[in-house]
């Protein structure tokens, strides 16, 4: 459909942990088949190449910048070379992530700042550099990957993972109402129960929905779901590319509820 075509999309998290297809790979391909040229940013080298291999196989544009989205040095300078090589930055797709498992009596001070720099910090970074870039150049659009795990408790105890994912959604909220008036968009995609490499990734995910295997927990998050099944990463990839485009120019500073209904109330609830 074109909807990108002629656009520089950056997506910050475009490789992927193992094998399949993350929300940030999927976005990234989706983007590209849009119609943008894609920059993918990862700090797994092998992976983010794979990516932009997958996008080069189907004859779209894409580069590659392998960069630890945390350290404000190499963010600062992943900007400044996109810049310099492809003139401006259109979509910035925030979709990095972590989850530690431990309410707020078990979790460790470690994993609590590891969580909150991956899932927080990396967006204030790369919004830090790419915002008076947009809007020098007269706009364009944030989307941040958030969480339903944001808005409501999800029958997991991850307390990192929610105060960081609510923490993103009002960064999102604020930068939004600050940069409206400069025609640069902030939004928010709020995914619920998808199945994807990052969540099988968690220590210990299976004994937190008393199962006995990974095939057993998808599943129980199968049931929890009012539709009966989980999303996938092109679910999420579908809700980015519709903030990131000209479809949604008068959308700012919103949570795109992405869930199958279990914000509904009628799941038993777990978070993405």
């Amino acid at each position: 459909m074109n909807e990108l075509t002629g656009k520089v999309a950056v997506v910050v998290g475009a490789g992927c942990i193992g094998e399949g297809m993350g929300n940030g790979r999927a976005t990234a391909l989706t983007f590209a088949r849009e119609g943008a040229h894609v920059v993918c940013i990862d700090r797994d080298a092998e992976s983010n190449a794979a990516t932009a291999a997958m996008i080069a196989a189907e004859g779209h544009a894409a580069s590659t910048l392998v960069v630890d989205a945390t350290d404000e040095d190499q963010v600062a300078e992943a900007v400044r070379a996109v810049v310099r090589d492809h003139g401006r930055i259109d979509v910035l797709d925030n979709n990095i992530g972590t989850a530690a498992l431990g309410g707020v009596a078990d979790v460790t001070p470690e994993d609590w700042r590891r969580v909150f720099a991956i899932n927080v910090d990396s967006a204030f970074l790369t919004m830090r550099h790419v915002l008076p870039v947009m809007e020098a150049q007269g706009g364009g659009s944030v989307v941040n990957i958030s969480s339903v795990a944001s808005i409501r408790w999800s029958g997991v105890a991850y307390a990192a993972y929610y105060a960081s994912k609510a923490a993103l959604n009002h960064l999102t909220r604020t930068t939004a109402a600050e940069y409206a008036a400069r025609h640069v968009r902030v939004n928010a995609v709020l995914p619920g129960l998808i199945k994807t490499p990052m969540v099988q990734s968690v220590a210990g995910i299976t004994d937190a929905y008393s199962s006995e295997d990974v095939e057993e927990m998808w599943r129980t998050r199968d049931r929890q779901v009012p539709m009966g099944h989980m999303g996938d990463a092109w679910d999420v990839a579908n809700a980015a590319l519709f903030l990131a485009s000209d479809r949604a120019k008068y959308v700012t500073g919103v949570e795109l509820v992405v869930d199958g209904g279990l914000t509904l109330g009628f799941g038993k609830g777990a978070g993405s």
